[in-house]
C-alpha cells in the first residue's frame, strides 16, 4: 500500500487504534498523501461527479437564490459571498455568471472560498478567471478566517466529507469504533470504552440492538454552530446542499467512492475519497443553539423545482441540438428524480432569526 498507509500503521503502532474521525481527516486532508492533496478527485475522471458538474443549471438557480435572499436582507455593502469547500469552482462561477443581471448584488459581493487544498485553489482561480468580479476572492482554510460581515454561505457536498466518530452498540453499552492493524498488515475495526460516547450519543438511542452504529461530527456541529451565531448577529444566511438523513438515528454510512465505484474504506487508504452521511437534525440544532433560524430540510429535487429548473432546462434546450437538448432533460433528471439525487439530497438553509423563509422554504 505504502504512502498513507505506512504512516497510519506507524501512528497506531505507536499511540495505538485511531478513531474513524483520524482516520477520515488523515486520508482526506493529510498535505501530501490525502485525496484532496494528491489529486483532483472530481469529475468523470475523478471519483464523483458533483451536482454542479452535471449540469449548470444548478449553480445558476443558487446564484439567483443568493441575489434574492441579498435583497431581502435589506442589500448590504460589503456582503461576503462564501463558498465552504468549493471543488474545482464550477458552482460559483455559474453562480456569479447568472447573477450578471444584478449588477448591485455583484457590486456588494465580496468572495471568500474556504479551502484547504493548494491544488483546487489553483482549478478555483482558473474557474474564476472569465467571471466578472468587482473585487478579487479571497481564500481561507477556515470559516473563521472570514471577515465579519453580513454573509450569503453555500456549502454543497461540503458537510459529508467532514470526519465523524462512531459509536457501536454492545450488550456492556455504547464503545467507540477505532482502527487497528489486522493481521495482515490492513486496517480493521475494533471498539473500546469511551467516555466521550455518554455525552456524543443521544439518550434516545440508548435501547438500540447490539451490533447498531451511531455516527457524529464534532466539527460539522462546530461550523454550524459558528454560522448560527454569526448569522444571528451580524445577518445573511447560509445554503447547506448534501445527501444525508433529516432526523438523527443509527446508522452505518461511512463509505469509500473510487473512479465511481463503492470502495472498502479501509482499503488502500488515500486512493479513494471517504465521506458520510450528513446528520441534518444535528446540524439544524447546533445552528439554532447558536441564534439562528433553519429551515427544512426538503429534497434537493423538490428545492431545485421550486426554483424553477424546469423554466431554466426549457430555455437551455430552446436552439439546441437534440442532442444537447437531450443532456439537459438527462442532468435535470438527474438533479431531481427521487431514484436519482433528488430525495437522499436535501437542502436545508440557516437564516438570522427574524429573516422571511428563503426562497424553496416558503
Amino acid at each position: 500500500m505504502g504512502g498513507l498507509a505506512d504512516q497510519l500503521r506507524r501512528t497506531i503502532a505507536h499511540h495505538g487504534p485511531i478513531t474513524v474521525a483520524a482516520y477520515m481527516e488523515t486520508v482526506l486532508a493529510h498535505p501530501r498523501h490525502g485525496v484532496y492533496a494528491s489529486r483532483d478527485p472530481f469529475g468523470a475522471e475523478g471519483d464523483f461527479i458533483t451536482a454542479p458538474e452535471i449540469s449548470q443549471m444548478f449553480g445558476e438557480l443558487i446564484g439567483l437564490w443568493c441575489a434574492v435572499v441579498w435583497r431581502a436582507m435589506g442589500g448590504p455593502d460589503p456582503v461576503a459571498l462564501v463558498e465552504l469547500g468549493p471543488g474545482r469552482g464550477t458552482l460559483i462561477a455559474d453562480a456569479l455568471r447568472a447573477a450578471r443581471g444584478q449588477a448591485p448584488f455583484l457590486g456588494a459581493a465580496r468572495l471568500h472560498l474556504v479551502e484547504t487544498s493548494r491544488r483546487l485553489r489553483d482549478r478555483q482561480r482558473e474557474a474564476l478567471a472569465a467571471t466578472d468580479l468587482a473585487h478579487p476572492p479571497a481564500w481561507h482554510d477556515t470559516l473563521d478566517d472570514v471577515p465579519d460581515d453580513a454573509m450569503l454561505v453555500v456549502a454543497n457536498e461540503f458537510f459529508d466529507a467532514l470526519p465523524v466518530r462512531q459509536f457501536q452498540q454492545t450488550p456492556q453499552g455504547w464503545r467507540e469504533r477505532l482502527i487497528d492493524i489486522d493481521p495482515d498488515g490492513g486496517f480493521g475495526f475494533t471498539l473500546a470504552p469511551s467516555a466521550a460516547a455518554q455525552a456524543l450519543v443521544p439518550a434516545s438511542l440508548g435501547s438500540s440492538p447490539p451490533g447498531s452504529v451511531f455516527e457524529v461530527s464534532p466539527s460539522a456541529i462546530a461550523i454550524a454552530h459558528a454560522l448560527g451565531r454569526r448569522l444571528a448577529r451580524r445577518g445573511g444566511a447560509a445554503l447547506i446542499i448534501d445527501y444525508g438523513h433529516t432526523d438523527s438515528a443509527a446508522g452505518d454510512t461511512l463509505q469509500a467512492v473510487r473512479r465511481h465505484r463503492f470502495h472498502d474504506a479501509l482499503d488502500a487508504p488515500g486512493t479513494a475519497d471517504v465521506t458520510a452521511h450528513v446528520d441534518f437534525a444535528a446540524l439544524g440544532r447546533a445552528a439554532g443553539e447558536g441564534g439562528a433560524a433553519v429551515h427544512g430540510p426538503v429534497p434537493q429535487g423538490v428545492f431545485l423545482e421550486s426554483l424553477g429548473i424546469g423554466a431554466r432546462a426549457t430555455a437551455l434546450r430552446a436552439g439546441a441540438t437534440p442532442e444537447q437538448a437531450r443532456e439537459v432533460a438527462a442532468a435535470r433528471r438527474r438533479l431531481v428524480d427521487p431514484a436519482e439525487m433528488g430525495t437522499l439530497f436535501k437542502v436545508m438553509a440557516v437564516t438570522a432569526p427574524a429573516a422571511p423563509p428563503p426562497p424553496g422554504f416558503a
